[in-house]
C-alpha cells in the first residue's frame, strides 16, 4: 500500500530538470518484491555491443494493468502516481538486478523520442543500490569519479523517484555495479511524455552499436 504521508523531496538538477524522491513511499515492499520475482515472466535481453551480441546484465519484463496476472499493489501505485502528477501513466516496465554484478550503463530514455517534458517514475524494491545522474556534458568523462555523476539518489526498498522536466533531454542516469552485493533489486518504471518539442533522432539504448578499431 502507498503511504499517503510519505514526503517528497525535489532535487533541482538545473533550471528545467528535476528529480522527486519519496523515501518509504510503498509500505511492505518485500511482499511485492517476492510476488514479482516469482510471478512475472522475466526475460533475458540481448544487446549488440563490441561487434557481438551479449546478454544484458539484468532481467526485464513488462506489465499492463488490464492483463493478468493482476498485481493489486501496482494498480494502487499507478493510481497514486496519476493523482499526484496529473499525467496518464499506464503500463510498467520492470528490471531485476539479481545481485551487485547486474547493472545499467548511463543512458537517456531515448525510446520516448519527445524528451522536452517527460515524467519517469521508478519504484525500488529490494536492496539499496546507487542510482547516478550526470549532465550530458559529462558523458565523455570516463576517467572522472563515478564517470561524471553529480548526484546519487540511492533508492532503497519502497522508495520512489520521479525524473521530470527536461531530465531525459539534458541528463543521463544509470545503475552501476555494486561489488559484493548479494541481494537483488527490482525496479518498476512508469513513463509519460507530453510529445512536445522536436523528437530526438537516432538509435535507442538497445540498438546495435559499432566501434571502429
Amino acid at each position: 500500500m502507498v503511504d499517503p504521508d510519505a514526503s517528497f523531496e525535489r532535487i533541482q538538477l538545473d533550471a528545467t530538470s528535476w528529480v522527486d524522491v519519496a523515501r518509504g513511499w510503498l509500505r511492505d515492499p518485500q511482499r511485492l518484491y517476492d510476488e514479482l520475482a516469482a510471478g512475472i515472466a522475466w526475460r533475458q535481453g540481448r544487446v549488440f555491443r563490441y561487434e557481438r551480441w551479449v546478454d544484458e546484465p539484468r532481467l526485464t519484463a513488462g506489465w499492463q494493468p488490464d492483463r493478468p496476472p493482476a498485481v493489486p499493489a501496482l494498480l494502487t501505485a499507478v493510481r497514486a502516481l496519476r493523482s499526484r502528477y496529473g499525467v496518464p501513466f499506464s503500463g510498467a516496465g520492470l528490471s531485476w538486478y539479481r545481485d551487485g554484478r547486474d547493472s545499467l550503463a548511463f543512458h537517456r530514455d531515448r525510446e520516448m523520442r519527445w524528451l522536452d517534458d517527460t515524467r519517469i517514475a521508478i519504484l525500488t524494491l529490494g536492496a539499496r543500490r546507487p542510482f547516478h545522474l550526470r549532465p550530458r556534458g559529462n558523458r565523455w568523462d570516463h576517467e572522472a569519479p563515478a564517470r561524471g555523476a553529480t548526484h546519487d539518489v540511492a533508492p532503497g526498498a519502497g522508495d520512489l523517484l520521479v525524473m521530470g522536466g527536461r531530465c531525459q533531454a539534458d541528463w543521463e542516469h544509470g545503475v552501476p555495479r555494486a561489488p559484493g552485493l548479494g541481494e537483488g533489486r527490482i525496479s518498476v518504471q512508469w513513463r509519460w511524455t507530453s510529445r512536445t518539442g522536436r523528437p530526438v533522432q537516432g538509435p535507442g539504448y538497445r540498438a546495435p552499436r559499432h566501434f571502429t578499431r
